[in-house]
């Protein structure tokens, strides 16, 4: 079979003039085309590019008046009656408060039905039907406002006056109890069941009482961590919290904890590291002096006890994350970031970057509105993407200064703020001579934005 070929020229005219057009046409399409997608090319933004960028902060959306977080830490001596409950609410809602954060584990005790812990001693007087918790949340949720469980973590007693209840934890498990370093090598090998072991440490904190709210429990004991976590997990089963939130959850100060479980472990960690000579020689001076580990890596045995506290932080949130995935976990902090993981071992910067927190709270309780300011900042700057609420120190300073940084929190783009604390806003004193330290709040914010915060 041949190929025939056509000869163009021997087309008839009109043909002819239709592929002369069509050419022509098909040319200044090809032009137009081309001109557009330069122009696109300009205009459009450069495809990503395979080397390193550096990301440009965003700046944050800020709250208005409306979305912002106005929250009250309530503190457990609120909690003692049904009409104080009521008062407090109903004060929350006429003020335009949108969050109360109220104590229901103060001394490792309960203001909530609890069956892991004593029902606080200053409840004895209310029947035993009265569940302050249960009571706040169905108040509160009437008004649509939210409700968090506020826990003291290692805090568990008083120093001074010791809680009366033999089914307390400091009488059923002495051996939980941090221990001063001035007395550890004396305790080491102390039983811990005879009344000797408890006095002494009790003994020697109140002569040591700087910077001791009180007896703390340690972070390193595995039981203490179980403990913990059973509480959380009751309350966010038994009730209809919108947030649970962390309060003393660090160490006292540098000086705790040495007690023998702490100090066992970290000489477990550390015999894991060390080979030859000076494995052995550490093992044998350990016989006569059980902090040797810690004097020779204090550095190690700092992180150590950072890692006790991250490592409950850790397993707190996920699990009550299994029981209320949209619960807000919370957590008041040191405002001073490196003073807190230095000298606490609390180290929130790295709890927010793990995502085990949803809001962070640092406790900027300064007088210094330059210097609130400066603490703020750096909470937000190491979010991570995280909330922060600016913890406002409103017991110790007069209302014009806690409004003037209530309006920084805002300016700075944080999602809301925290008065410390309710209670000392209806009490009188020479920073709220008429008690009425909320409602001059209110009415000041209300000026300022031009917008009734009232609920």
């Amino acid at each position: 079979m041949g190929i025939v070929f056509h000869n163009h020229s021997s087309l008839p005219a009109p043909q002819c003039f239709m592929k002369r057009a069509c050419a022509i046409v098909c040319f200044y399409t090809v032009l137009l085309l081309s001109a557009i997608l330069r122009l696109q090319q300009t205009a459009a933004p450069s495809p990503p590019s395979t080397s390193p960028q550096i990301a440009q902060a965003s700046p944050t959306p800020k709250p208005s008046p409306r979305q912002e977080t106005r929250a009250l830490w309530v503190k457990r001596t609120t909690m003692v009656s049904p009409e104080s409950v009521r008062e407090l609410v109903m004060r929350a809602k006429e003020n335009g408060f949108t969050d109360l954060v109220v104590q229901v584990r103060g001394r490792g005790d309960a203001y909530y039905d609890s069956s892991l812990e004593p029902r606080a001693e200053v409840l004895s007087s209310q029947p035993a039907s009265f569940d302050p918790l249960s009571l706040t949340i169905d108040e509160a949720h009437r008004y649509g406002i939210k409700i968090h469980a506020w826990i003291n973590i290692y805090v568990v007693a008083d120093i001074e006056s010791l809680p009366r209840s033999k089914d307390h934890l400091i009488y059923k498990h002495p051996e939980w109890v941090m221990v001063p370093r001035g007395v550890a090598a004396e305790l080491y090998d102390t039983p811990t069941d005879g009344d000797a072991y408890l006095n002494r440490i009790l003994e020697y904190s109140r002569v040591n009482r700087h910077e001791l709210e009180g007896l703390f429990i340690s972070p390193a004991h595995p039981e203490v961590k179980e403990n913990l976590l059973n509480i959380w997990t009751e309350i966010a089963t038994r009730y209809e919290v919108d947030g649970l939130h962390f309060d003393y959850v660090r160490y006292p100060n540098p000086q705790y904890d040495y007690s023998r479980v702490s100090i066992d472990r970290f000489r477990e960690e550390m015999e894991k590291r060390l080979v030859g000579e000076e494995r052995d020689l550490l093992a044998v001076q350990f016989q006569d002096d059980p902090l040797v580990y810690a004097k020779k890596f204090p550095l190690a045995y700092a992180q150590f006890q950072r890692d006790q506290v991250t490592e409950l932080v850790e397993r707190i949130y996920k699990g009550v994350k299994k029981i209320k995935p949209h619960a807000v976990i919370s957590a008041a902090v040191f405002a001073n970031e490196v003073d807190a993981a230095r000298s606490r071992f609390q180290d929130w910067k790295e709890w927010l970057r793990m995502g085990c927190l949803d809001v962070v709270c640092p406790m900027a309780y300064t007088h210094d509105t330059d210097i609130f300011r400066q603490q703020l900042l750096g909470a937000m700057n190491h979010s991570s993407g995280k909330r922060v609420w600016g913890g406002i120190g409103a017991f110790k300073q007069p209302v014009e200064s806690a409004v003037e940084k209530i309006r920084v929190t805002r300016e700075l783009g944080a999602q809301g703020f925290i008065l410390f604390s309710y209670d000392s806003s209806i009490l009188v004193s020479d920073t709220n001579p008429n008690g009425d330290y909320l409602e001059k709040v209110r009415n000041s914010l209300n000026r300022a934005s031009g917008v009734s915060l009232t609920r």
